[in-house]
């Protein structure tokens, strides 16, 4: 903006100078013609004057050139003029500066003619004679003594020129002053002008520059004012709009990043123009790398490249279900839509939903099912069968027939075993089941426990064992924490050979963290369980020796449901054994339940 500054005081004194100039000139020419008028004027009076006074003679007398030429020197000093008496025909009768009789004929000479015509001739010309420039007036005149010509006054212009000259100095002078003095407001007009434009400037730059906050601060109300108050006005409105751009930006990119399902945006020139974090998670890529690059790149997830490149070319919705690998198997449902835009084609949108957990939940009800249905029919069939043979009288033998009966009735049991455990099951995982916690000691927790199972021990001579801290205290349902180890303390009793051990450790661990949690250990010298079926014997109806589980009376359903009231619990089970040796399942649970989100 200085520069503008530089070029508008520029500008401004050229024109001031140009205007000052212009008018000492016009002021000068002015001067001239005014005073060469004046001038005239005065010497047309002077010819009067003379014409009025002045005694005449004859101009063919034969002295009338002596006697002209003298009045002609006389004059010529009263009036500090060149005076001429011409006759009519152009001859000089007298001269003030040079002997008439060496003149040449005036009847040429411009004032003449025109004073001929109009009484009155003047002329400006340079004189030969007095070699310099001379301003004539002549007039004619007639008299009654015989004079009938033209007397005609002449000065040089050098008075004129001299005040001309001085007018000139003065003029340069006042000029130059008044050319400093406008240099000056000069300036101060293009800076009263420039410095708000320079703001307004610097404000529209930082705007530019996406400063919205910016603002040209001037209090004028003239059309630079208003030129501020607009500015600011448009800094307004697009402050506004861009929060609002922003709030929706913010919100859209909040929507995708929290989507759980992946989405991926193809424009019209088949590259990759969005991907969320879903979809960036799902497929192991990022949405910086991706982006402008060909969907094609994803090759390799080649069952989804498929997929995209046939909803592109086809530009129809598609639904279908396809299994990616990265580095696990998933199974992801691709919905795709056209994105349509005032009639215009802007590519394709797919929505990916990972569907594994929901169709290993579907397995897992239809195994459940199947489980449940094959776990009902054999009690069932049992009883079924050892009934229509007491009932067809087969059996007249009272032992065997009590014998039937028995085991009519343990089949009955099992199965009301059976159904109570699905039921309890079905509540917990249902979300129906609430802990009702308390303070429970241990030690008096484990002593209730034992008494209850520690006769089923007795029968196979094994032995029980509990090491308990004394003053030990823990929060939780102790319905819910007995049924925890009645299952796992009758399955080591179940599954440990006749004069095994069966050991229960408890202990306060603390947690990097700073809080504490309770440690239970249970510990059998059992058969233990293979390697390979250890990942999956939390499952229900899961049995690592099934002939054993049914003859033992057991329903498959016991560890399913501990897992299940540990995680009610918001504690961990797990579990190591070794094949022969035994199988110790440690159970962590926090000292104090804190309200958690399910």
């Amino acid at each position: 903006m200085k520069p503008f500054r530089a070029r508008l005081t520029f500008i401004l004194m050229a024109l001031i100078g140009i205007s000052m100039i212009g008018t000492g000139f016009t002021m000068a020419h002015l001067f001239k013609s005014s005073h060469i008028a004046a001038l005239e004027e005065n010497m047309s009076r002077e010819i009067n004057l003379l014409a009025g006074t002045l005694e005449f003679v004859d101009m063919d007398a034969s002295n009338s050139i002596p006697y002209y030429t003298e009045q002609a020197e006389h004059i010529a000093k009263l009036l500090d003029s060149r005076i001429t008496f011409i006759s009519k025909s152009g001859e000089v009768l007298g001269d003030s500066e040079k002997n008439p009789l060496e003149m040449d004929n005036h009847a040429n000479r411009e004032e003449e003619i025109v004073a001929a015509k109009e009484g009155t001739g003047r002329a400006i010309r340079y004189s030969e004679t007095l070699d310099r420039k001379m301003l004539y007036v002549a007039e004619r005149v007639t008299s009654d003594h015989g004079f009938d010509g033209y007397i005609r006054v002449s000065m040089g212009l050098d008075a004129v020129t001299e005040g001309l000259n001085r007018a000139w100095m003065i003029m340069a002078g006042g000029l130059v002053i008044l050319f400093l003095a406008a240099t000056i407001v000069s300036y101060k007009v293009a800076s009263s002008m420039t410095s708000p434009l320079e703001q307004i400037t610097r404000v529209a730059r930082r705007i530019t520059d996406l400063d919205y906050d910016a603002r040209v601060h001037l209090k004028r109300k003239d059309e630079v004012g208003q030129l501020a108050t607009a500015i600011n006005a448009m800094a307004d409105s697009l402050q506004a709009q861009l929060k609002t751009i922003r709030d929706n930006e913010d919100l859209l990119q909040s929507v995708l990043d929290n989507m759980t399902g992946g989405i991926i945006m193809i424009n019209a020139d088949e590259e990759i123009a969005l991907l969320n974090r879903a979809s960036e998670r799902m497929l192991d890529v990022s949405n910086s790398e991706m982006a402008g690059h060909s969907y094609k790149e994803l090759k390799r997830h080649y069952e989804l490249t498929r997929l995209l490149e046939e909803g592109v070319s086809s530009k129809e919705p598609l639904h279908e279900e396809r299994s990616i690998y990265n580095p696990r198997e998933r199974i992801v449902r691709m919905d795709a839509v056209p994105m349509i835009q005032d009639g215009t084609y802007r590519g394709m949108l797919f929505l990916l939903q990972e569907v594994t957990e929901i169709r290993r939940l579907e397995r897992m009800r239809s195994e459940f099912v199947a489980n449940v249905s094959h776990e009902l029919k054999t009690p069932v069939a049992a009883v079924k069968g050892f009934a229509e043979t007491l009932l067809g009288g087969g059996v007249k033998d009272e032992k065997t027939a009590r014998s039937f009966l028995q085991i009519i009735y343990d089949e009955n049991e099992r199965l009301n075993r059976l159904i109570g455990d699905i039921l309890e099951l079905s509540k917990i995982e249902s979300k129906r089941v609430q802990l009702d916690c308390s303070p429970v000691h241990i030690i008096e927790f484990f002593d209730s426990v034992l008494g209850t199972i520690s006769k089923v021990a007795e029968k196979k001579s094994i032995s029980l064992n509990v090491e308990v801290p004394e003053e030990l205290f823990i929060e939780a349902d102790e319905d819910k924490l007995r049924q925890i180890f009645m299952n796992l303390l009758s399955n080591a009793i179940n599954y440990t050979h006749e004069g095994g051990s069966v050991k229960v450790y408890v202990k306060n661990i603390l947690k990097p963290d700073g809080s504490e949690n309770v440690q239970f250990t249970v510990t059998d010298t059992g058969m233990g369980i293979p390697k390979k079926d250890l990942p999956r014997i939390f499952e229900r109806f899961y049995r690592v020796d099934k002939a054993r589980s049914r003859s033992s009376g057991g329903t498959g359903l016991g560890l399913s449901i501990v897992k299940h009231l540990v995680d009610l619990h918001h504690g961990v089970i797990s579990v190591k054994s070794d094949l022969g040796i035994g199988s110790t399942f440690i159970i962590e649970l926090p000292l104090l339940q804190e309200e958690k989100a399910d």
